[in-house]
């Protein structure tokens, strides 16, 4: 029975990368920063390290067949950065899948990255794929779009009474469900596809998400429109003007907002199902 280790394991993509490799049949170790996070997963064995630390990673590995990392914050914060977790964290996990010749490795980065080269998380995710994909293993880059889960600003805004766009909102996204995105990686890493840019089965503007957020709510549609201008200016001015801990999401959001984001299609699950979903726990 093969064995794949997952890191990032209770994040929410790497719960259900948990759940796809042990409906798929494998042995699975999720890797974990805190042991008491990981109650519910569905792995036959849990780790607790700190991956920034390449010393508690030591054996980690021995038996495994795979390595899929889903790691990477969101938030700078505990005293660490995105170069020490989404760059340097990583590279220890794949330094020791090297000491332990693990064949293979998988890793979730972000799709149009090459846009955003002057964001410090996309900055930090692009540094690692370049260290792993000159590495002497067989490697799989996966890059979505962007999560159901991330939408759900769209939804808060729309319950407030107004969604405010950017320009024409008229960029493009097809954002994929969590369960379908494990489903793809698992299927992209059995391919040994090298790189896979992909998304959800619907494309979306920023305007078809706000109509579809007020739609689930039943409330009348609502938008207002910001000139592109003022977010470009907010950009600029985000190194001067806020914290370290609230400027790296909001340059990744403020960055990915100005682009299209639209992978290869994949998966079943709907967007509106899930704001409907969202709105019955809210």
């Amino acid at each position: 029975m093969p064995h794949v280790l997952v890191a990032g394991a209770t994040g929410y993509l790497g719960r259900y990368i948990v759940s796809e490799y042990a409906a798929r049949g494998w042995t699975v170790t999720a890797l974990v920063r805190d042991a008491s996070r990981a109650s519910d997963l569905e792995a036959d064995h849990v780790k607790q390290v700190q991956v920034t630390d390449a010393k508690s990673l030591v054996g980690v590995m021995q038996g495994i067949d795979l390595v899929v990392s889903a790691l990477g914050i969101t938030r700078q914060a505990e005293g660490v950065g995105y170069w020490d977790v989404d760059y340097q964290a990583n590279l220890n996990l794949l330094n020791e899948a090297l000491s332990a010749n693990v064949p293979r490795f998988a890793y979730i980065h972000v799709l149009g990255a090459e846009h955003m080269p002057d964001v410090p998380l996309v900055q930090a995710k692009t540094a690692f794929v370049t260290e792993l994909q000159s590495a002497p293993i067989v490697s799989s880059i996966i890059a979505p779009s962007g999560y159901f889960s991330d939408m759900s600003d769209f939804l808060q805004m729309a319950k407030s009474g107004r969604v405010w766009l950017f320009g024409k909102g008229g960029h493009r996204l097809n954002p994929i469900h969590g369960a379908d995105l494990a489903a793809a990686t698992a299927e992209a890493i059995d391919a040994e596809l090298g790189w896979l840019d992909v998304g959800g089965p619907e494309i979306f503007t920023h305007e078809d998400l706000a109509k579809l957020a007020f739609s689930a709510l039943g409330t009348p549609v609502k938008i207002s429109r910001i000139p592109d201008w003022v977010r470009r200016a907010v950009l600029r001015l985000l190194p001067f003007t806020t914290r370290r801990t609230t400027r790296g999401p909001m340059q990744f959001f403020l960055s990915a907002m100005g682009q299209d984001m639209v992978g290869e299609p994949r998966g079943e699950r709907t967007l509106g199902s899930h704001f409907r979903q969202e709105l019955k726990r809210l």
